[in-house]
């Protein structure tokens, strides 16, 4: 009898909503520091009920699109036994009561943040799209993934009543298109055209430049942020290149990045610098 026979349901449910890829949403409060409000307390609670808002709604995502998958990942070398409802574990009815309930509490969100609320059915929306339709169109998919970072950025913002920087919006859209087609190519390079439909429109050396523009975009958009808006983050640019060296330097030599939350979680010097550089922010950004 495997290790996954002996689990209970719950487990198994949790996993289909995917609670490590929670970690994305801590984009969420990117405004909640570069605002200089979360010494407020009322600020933080904001925050943090748009931060659950946001794992509420991309959980459903998941769940959805693992529905929508099923048979396409029970396919897949990998998919076929990571996935709760590829391996079986979860049986589709119950993935659809999940998704359900999950809808509801996304509801009820519209009680407590109505505006935010309105952003993340938005995203709602958007991945509805990309499930259906616009996950087998080439480069569209990426920039999907993506504005629904820059989402998450937008509805931080709306939680606390503060406009959104236009700098933070754009180097957010970088930073998550390098992300997105440093995953495309690890797909590409790993499992072949098979993986996914839009990888046979794709190729490595295209899906390369792509990451390298956008990887440059990220950072010379957050330096002229920081120069020219915060100027005591500078000493923060320096992490922000170390960090995408060390991105990619996992990448290529290990293999690694079709989950850059995977990559996030288990690589020790891109954690610390991350690290490192959120004390730096909220350092300078002190009120």
């Amino acid at each position: 009898m495997t290790a996954s026979a002996v689990r209970p349901k719950w487990y198994s449910l949790l996993r289909l909503m995917r609670p490590k890829q929670w970690v994305k949403n801590t984009f969420v409060l990117a405004p909640l520091v570069f605002a200089r409000e979360y010494l407020d307390p009322a600020a933080v609670a904001n925050a943090l009920v748009a931060f659950g808002l946001f794992c509420l709604a991309s959980s459903a995502t998941y769940v959805l699109n693992d529905l929508h998958d099923i048979e396409s990942d029970r396919r897949h070398p990998i998919k076929q036994w990571a996935r709760p409802l590829a391996a079986g574990l979860v049986a589709p009815q119950e993935a659809t009561v999940l998704l359900v309930l999950l809808y509801a509490a996304l509801g009820l969100g519209l009680l407590l943040q109505p505006a935010t609320s309105l952003v993340i059915l938005g995203y709602v929306a958007l991945n509805l799209l990309y499930t259906y339709v616009l996950k087998d169109q080439p480069v569209v998919d990426l920039f999907v993934i993506a504005i629904g970072f820059v989402l998450r950025v937008y509805a931080g913002a709306v939680a606390l009543s503060v406009p959104l920087s236009s700098w933070m919006a754009i180097t957010t859209l970088c930073l998550a298109l390098y992300l997105a087609a440093i995953k495309r190519r690890q797909e590409l390079d790993s499992s072949g055209e098979g993986a996914r439909d839009v990888l046979a429109r794709y190729s490595v050396p295209l899906i390369d430049r792509y990451a390298e523009m956008s990887a440059t975009g990220a950072l010379v958009f957050y330096s002229l942020f920081v120069i020219s808006t915060q100027p005591k983050m500078v000493i923060t640019i320096p992490l922000v290149i170390f960090g995408l060296f060390r991105y990619w330097y996992v990448v290529e030599q290990h293999k690694e990045g079709e989950s850059p939350t995977d990559v996030l979680l288990t690589d020790f010097p891109l954690g610390l610098t991350i690290l490192a550089w959120s004390g730096a922010c909220l350092w300078a950004l002190w009120p």
